[in-house]
């Protein structure tokens, strides 16, 4: 298994014209758990964000979500991964590119396919790749407050 991706990021010169900054493969590949590889994108800090920022978004140091922020990841998941439960405090906007997934959502399970999309409100998880490919995920994660249940948050976990 071996995550590949490029990264293509814009900006401007110093007249304002625009300008592509970044253009290549990412080298950041990190595994997440035993059969899971990731790739941080892109993130950024505060709202609105701040385009003027010349910081390469990919190497600020986050956890799965980022307080106050953004995570743009792509994740691997080899058949057979390790599972792994577990909720963010974020909401996430979610597209396969390539394979087939399920995802587990408190015991109920949704199989999604390449094109599929997804938006995850801060529940808890778990994605099973129970075929023999591997599936590749793209993953927008925007800082969220947590779900409530009456006086109880359900803040992240796992």
């Amino acid at each position: 298994m071996t995550l590949s991706v490029r990264r293509v990021v814009t900006g401007h010169d110093a007249n304002g014209k625009a300008v592509v900054a970044i253009d290549e493969l990412v080298k950041n590949i990190a595994s997440l758990r035993e059969g899971a590889q990731a790739t941080v994108i892109w993130t950024t800090e505060g709202f609105p964000i701040d385009n003027n920022d010349d910081f390469d978004g990919a190497k600020r140091k986050v956890a799965t979500s980022h307080s106050n922020g953004t995570v743009f990841r792509v994740i691997e998941y080899a058949p057979g991964v390790k599972p792994r439960n577990h909720r963010t405090d974020s909401i996430d906007y979610a597209v396969v590119i390539s394979g087939e997934i399920d995802m587990d959502v408190d015991g109920v399970e949704v199989h999604l396919k390449a094109g599929d999309v997804l938006v995850q409100r801060g529940t808890i998880h778990d994605w099973i790749n129970r075929g023999t490919e591997p599936c590749v995920i793209a993953f927008v994660l925007i800082d969220a407050e947590p779900y409530s249940v009456g006086a109880k948050s359900l803040n992240a976990i796992g």
